[in-house]
């Protein structure tokens, strides 16, 4: 299982979906790179594999940034607390 979390401005927590495949985590997440990249705000919907009939709508404009992680890695190698917490140290530059 795959979680893409996004980080949106003024939210302190991420919001999550996941994906079952590797590839399909990945369209996900180009999809969501390529409406931060074009600088025009538009409505994105998500859906969660894991959690059927979940649906996340943001506004892309908001979202700050994006993290692609396999849930099933060892925790070792994924620390969420760090992605935030570099995002956190970045904007405080």
């Amino acid at each position: 299982m795959y979680t893409i979390d996004l980080i949106l401005r003024h939210v302190p927590m991420p919001v999550s979906i996941e994906r079952k495949e590797s590839a399909a985590a990945m369209a996900v997440y180009q999809q969501i790179q390529q409406a931060m990249a074009s600088g025009t705000p538009t409505f994105l919907e998500l859906t969660c594999d894991r959690q059927v009939g979940k649906k996340l709508t943001v506004l892309t404009s908001e979202i700050v940034a994006v993290q692609m992680a396999d849930k099933d890695a060892p925790s070792s190698t994924i620390s969420r607390g760090g992605f935030f917490a570099q995002l956190v140290q970045q904007t405080s530059n």
